[in-house]
């Protein structure tokens, strides 16, 4: 049996704390809106059919996968995290590129959108329009800061055969 995400939201923050890098990145992961969740990263295939959908609450302690970005930095630094995500133009899904950088969210654009081309090129591909989501932190003095950006499924079908079965909802 297989699992197929059938809906996607995008979300990202950033954060700074006084303690450590690792609480930075829980408090940007609580802003974001997945901090509850037991996260599961995943690589960069958006299935056939998959609906982007705005961001919703998820039950707590719940396994997400997720296409997950993240850059953690200390006092001085600039830090940035993003995802570009692209629909294939003859229909059939799309893909997602994270990236984190010392540096800008401008530079991070950039690397993401080579990112993009290599996968279409790879792939023998085109993509439509690439869409970008960063976050860029300027971290104060005495503190750690961390950049997060993530695609995040929600929902999925179920197919008993692959690769051309009828799917079907999973139950919530």
């Amino acid at each position: 049996m297989e699992l197929v995400p059938s809906k996607f939201f995008i979300t990202s923050s950033s954060a700074v704390s006084e303690v450590s890098d690792l609480n930075a990145f829980d408090k940007a992961l609580i802003s974001s809106g997945i901090g509850e969740q037991n996260l599961v990263s995943v690589s960069s295939v958006i299935p056939i059919g998959a609906e982007l959908i705005e961001r919703c609450e998820m039950p707590m302690g719940a396994v997400t996968h997720c296409v997950l970005a993240q850059m953690r930095g200390s006092e001085g630094e600039t830090i940035a995290a993003g995802i570009a995500y692209a629909y294939r133009l003859d229909g059939k899904g799309g893909y997602v590129a994270e990236g984190h950088i010392h540096g800008s969210a401008e530079s991070l654009k950039e690397i993401l959108r080579w990112k993009m081309d290599e996968m279409a090129r790879i792939r023998s591909v085109e993509f439509g329009d690439i869409q970008f989501v960063t976050e860029e932190l300027q971290i104060p003095m005495d503190n750690y800061g961390c950049c997060v950006a993530a695609l995040v499924f929600t929902e999925y079908r179920r197919c008993t055969v692959w690769p051309n079965a009828p799917c079907a909802a999973v139950p919530a």
